[in-house]
């Protein structure tokens, strides 16, 4: 996978920070300088955050685990979920529900509401319920799918939380931090970078600066998906080689002791032929 190039983060913009009346003072290590008013953010930093937040996720994702999108501002929705769609990954883009982590056994409760609604809808006793009933009905599913639907699918809680911007999904950071979860994210100038485990210095307002630094996590993210078909595949692979080894061996052994039970029985049928012959010459005698 090709690595992001300095180039690559100033087409898109990533560099610009928050005005500097704006800035909140624990972002001052990964500010380069100030321009007209805007801090300006090192790239050098972000690059390097987003070789160790890449490390981590490859690893998370690598033991089979799930990474939860976080981003419910304007334009970062779109990005985030069809990143998460085709990563077959949970995602939540609307507003996010108090306890989603904390309190996910009640979560798991209306994903089931959810699932059934869907089952109840496709029988015929649906299509007999009167027309406000049935309205109802679709309304309240589609209430839960909009709220719920990027995360139908998840049956555990998530490993990891990456999340677009800081202060605003401040609720799923601090959910994520009470369970130990680990977070990234894409911290601006006016955020705490404290906050989250794995911090990614960046623009986290503009379209491009979303799009290129999500896509990028997201081929992390698949690269670490191949390696553990790969690692299935060999731990497969390794089995049936050790399986035809046993079995080779029990063959071998098979073979050995019928070969011997053979050669057992020819010495005693040559015995009797022995004895004949000494019984002859004894009575020739």
């Amino acid at each position: 996978m090709e690595n992001l190039k300095h180039k690559d983060l100033l087409d898109a913009g990533v560099h610009f920070g928050h005005l500097t009346r704006k800035w909140d003072p624990r972002m001052a290590p990964y500010i380069f300088m100030e321009k007209n008013g805007i801090h300006i953010i090192d790239l050098n930093k972000t690059l390097e955050s987003l070789e160790e937040a890449s490390n981590a996720l490859k690893n998370i994702v690598r033991s089979g685990r799930k990474v939860m999108f976080v981003a419910t501002k304007k334009q970062a929705k779109e990005i985030v979920s069809d990143e998460a769609k085709r990563l077959n990954m949970p995602y939540v883009t609307e507003r996010w529900l108090g306890g989603m982590l904390t309190n996910f056994a009640t979560i798991r409760k209306s994903l089931k509401k959810m699932s059934s609604m869907e089952k109840n809808m496709k029988e015929d006793s649906y299509t007999n319920l009167a027309k406000r009933e049935r309205l109802m009905i679709t309304r309240e599913k589609e209430k839960l799918e909009r709220v719920l639907g990027g995360i139908a699918d998840l049956t555990r809680l998530p490993a990891a939380l990456f999340v677009i911007d800081v202060l605003r999904e401040h609720i799923a950071i601090k959910e994520a931090k009470k369970l130990n979860i680990p977070v990234f994210a894409l911290v601006d100038t006016n955020s705490d970078p404290t906050s989250v485990d794995f911090p990614i210095a960046a623009n986290d307002d503009a379209f491009k600066s979303i799009d290129i630094l999500t896509k990028y996590l997201g081929r992390v993210i698949e690269e670490g998906l191949a390696e553990r078909k790969q690692d299935k595949d060999d731990a497969k692979l390794k089995e049936e080689e050790n399986a035809k080894r046993e079995l080779d061996k029990k063959e071998a052994k098979a073979a050995e002791v019928s070969a011997k039970a053979a050669s057992k029985k020819s010495e005693n049928s040559d015995k009797p032929d022995e004895n004949k012959e000494v019984a002859q010459k004894a009575d020739k005698a």
